[in-house]
């Protein structure tokens, strides 16, 4: 039977995408016209469209570079920004047809339903693949150098990886650092 530890599943949490529409912006006057847009320069220098129908929050900055954050999936990513452009061309903006969409990180969570020995598994691991400073910071950092991620380990045997562009990167982390635990016999199979 396999253990709880081997059998975890990974959420996405939250996906921060970017996407341009080639022209600057008048972000105070958008702030004032967008529905459901806000401009206050003096703590954020764009504008925030946060949707009644989204998750993702939109993030207008005057050079045209749009960040969407708080999406945790792709399909509510894309349909944000679909209706972002729809607000700003019926506001008489320009945006193309299809403007191109990029992922710039996925943050996801799992639970191996365990507790770690975080000293134990920073010397497991290899010092000079990780950070573990606990009075500065309750987690284990984990950097896997062959594909550019980071993964905290929390004590309660959760863990976020951070820095992927897609799901199959976060799913290859996911599998690298399960496979190294269970090397360790810091989880059975």
């Amino acid at each position: 039977m396999e253990s709880h530890s081997a059998a975890a599943q990974i959420t996405t949490e939250n996906i921060i995408a970017t996407s341009e529409i080639d022209q600057e912006l008048d972000v105070a006057r958008l702030g004032a016209d967008l529905t459901g847009g806000t401009y206050n320069p003096d703590q954020f220098p764009g504008v925030i469209f946060r949707s009644p129908n989204r998750s993702a929050t939109m993030l207008l900055y005057r050079s045209g570079t749009i960040t969407s954050t708080g999406a945790n999936s792709m399909q509510d990513v894309e349909r944000g920004f679909h209706e972002l452009f729809t607000h700003l061309r019926d506001l008489g903006i320009g945006v193309k047809e299809e403007p191109s969409i990029s992922v710039e990180n996925l943050v996801s969570s799992a639970d191996f339903e365990t507790s770690f020995n975080l000293n134990a598994l920073a010397i497991g691991l290899g010092l000079e693949d990780v950070e573990y400073e606990p009075e500065q910071f309750p987690g284990l950092v984990y950097r896997l150098k062959e594909i550019s991620l980071v993964v905290l380990l929390f004590n309660s045997g959760k863990l976020i990886i951070t820095g992927a562009k897609t799901e199959t990167e976060t799913q290859t982390g996911f599998e690298r650092v399960k496979t190294r635990l269970a090397r360790l016999g810091f989880l059975s199979t």
